[in-house]
């Protein structure tokens, strides 16, 4: 990708972070973003079809960043506590809790949550293939499996963010960790 744009992108999702630190996100425009990054809307718009097109890229900037886009989460070593990828996603997940609050909310930003279940979901399916899943002998077919692990884990996050005090991160990851590998309902 062309360094430009590169650049771009980068100022645009710093811009929506550092706005979305001072006020809620419906309260933040498009014309904001473009001025707190110093590029005009048309520049928006080259590479955004909209704010919460942006919050999507700019919170999956943020999770890659942080060591935290679960990419090297390693199911084959399922023990009783959580992979550290998920770990490091949970707290990244309250280092944003704001945005994510709002995102996972859904009212606020829906697109923002398609964006973020769509990936997540194709995460777990690739995952899930690496580790010779076969919908035959799981007798559940690759994409609603995927579903269900995503809707089971920004379930759990979505939960986990609406409670006050907040509770750790490590605790969070614990809950979603015993939805997703425990049988013995």
């Amino acid at each position: 990708m062309d360094p430009r744009v590169v650049r771009t992108r980068r100022r645009l999702q710093d811009a929506l972070l550092e706005l979305a630190r001072e006020r809620l996100l419906e309260a933040i425009t498009v014309a904001d973003v473009a001025e707190r990054a110093g590029v005009n809307r048309s520049s928006f718009y080259q590479h955004y079809t909209d704010k919460e097109a942006l919050l999507a890229d700019a919170l999956s900037a943020q999770a890659t960043l942080a060591g935290a886009d679960l990419s090297d989460l390693v199911l084959a070593e399922i023990g009783q506590q959580p992979p550290a990828a998920l770990l490091r996603w949970f707290a990244h997940v309250a280092d944003h809790a704001t945005l994510y609050r709002q995102a996972l909310g859904g009212a606020a930003a829906p697109d923002a949550a398609a964006v973020m279940r769509r990936w997540m979901q194709e995460f777990v399916a690739d995952t899930a293939q690496r580790m010779g899943y076969t919908e035959s002998e799981a007798g559940i077919p690759l994409d609603v499996f995927a579903a269900g692990m995503t809707w089971s884990l920004l379930g759990v996050a979505a939960s986990w963010l609406e409670r006050d005090p907040l509770p750790a991160p490590e605790t969070a990851a614990g809950w979603a960790w015993r939805m997703l590998v425990r049988r013995d309902f």
